[in-house]
């Protein structure tokens, strides 16, 4: 029986490339074998990309509202420290979730006249939600439908984000 199920196992680890959890040379995709081991790991991913939910702290006066890219309204300057789920990653590495964060400026729609010196907060184009920093402290809460999508599809394996591993 155990030479049966070894036998067994080494034919599909080594019958096909994708089996074997190689990538698709021509596609550029992980193996069958690659999105199996990796699947519970880019479905908990996926769960934190949906939503960003976190706190501020650090100096500033700030006010964003955001139904997408095309839809957003920012103004104001905050430099800070933040904690909490960092919301969509759109890559493959998460986010971690504390940080350093800064914003200045102002934003309406497409016309972006803000910086964060590399250090904003990295909102996802289809991403809704608001953020506020009062003085001392602030907090920031969107959802993204798009990660949404994501995640229910990831159960197909499916990723419309292309963040999986």
């Amino acid at each position: 029986m155990k030479r049966m199920l070894l036998l067994t196992l080494s034919v599909l680890l080594c019958a096909s490339p994708l089996l074997a959890g190689e990538t698709d040379a021509a596609a550029g995709r992980p193996g069958i074998v690659h999105k199996l081991l990796m699947y519970i790991p880019n479905r908990l991913l996926d769960v934190f990309d949906m939503v960003r939910l976190r706190v501020r702290l650090g100096p500033g006066i700030a006010l964003g509202v955001r139904a997408t890219e095309y839809a957003d309204f920012y103004a104001g300057t905050y430099a800070s420290v933040y904690a909490g789920l960092p919301g969509p990653r759109m890559r493959k590495v998460p986010h971690l979730p504390v940080g350093i964060e800064t914003l200045t400026g102002v934003e309406v729609s497409v016309a972006d006249l803000s910086a964060g010196a590399g250090l904003g907060p990295d909102y996802s184009p289809t991403e809704v939600g608001v953020g506020v920093q009062a003085l001392i402290v602030g907090a920031d809460v969107g959802v993204d439908p798009v990660e949404i999508l994501d995640f229910v599809g990831g159960f197909f394996l499916w990723d419309p984000r292309h963040d999986d591993f």
